[in-house]
């Protein structure tokens, strides 16, 4: 079963934007982590970004969740009106999410191939030959 959720960049303010969006839809953070919780192999994060976010999740409903990140200039991100947003596809299986990210990639820009994550999630992002921005994200089954 495929979920799609929101996810949004924002230039650093993230957290100040995500406790408006908590004030407004209530609930709690299922997910927040800051870029010196999850180095980046090879990666260095500066002083004054390492508590930026990395990731933050905050439910809306019990099937939608609204996502984001900081995109950092210092990683070569720059943020337009435009590109501050993804698509995020859960699908249900790890070929599910192979099809997907081939499919829509067709024509387009991979920026990170899929592959498997130091978060421990199968992972990839690209942008659609129409511009549209898309996060592919396979959670793998919890081990009991």
């Amino acid at each position: 079963m495929v979920k799609i959720n929101i996810y949004l960049n924002f230039p650093g303010n993230t957290e100040e934007a995500f406790n408006f969006y908590k004030s407004i839809f209530g609930g709690e953070f299922t997910s927040i982590v800051r870029f010196k919780d999850m180095p980046i192999e090879g990666v260095n994060i500066s002083k004054e970004d390492k508590n930026k976010i990395m990731h933050v999740a905050l439910p809306i409903d019990k099937n939608m969740f609204l996502m984001a990140t900081d995109a950092l200039e210092s990683l070569g991100k720059k943020l337009v009106i435009g590109n501050n947003f993804h698509i995020s596809i859960n699908p249900g299986s790890k070929e599910e999410a192979d099809r997907l990210f081939k499919a829509l990639s067709m024509g387009g820009k991979i920026e990170m191939p899929i592959a498997d994550q130091t978060w421990g999630d199968y992972y990839g992002s690209l942008k659609d030959k129409f511009g549209v921005q898309w996060m592919i994200n396979y959670s793998y089954p919890k081990k009991k």
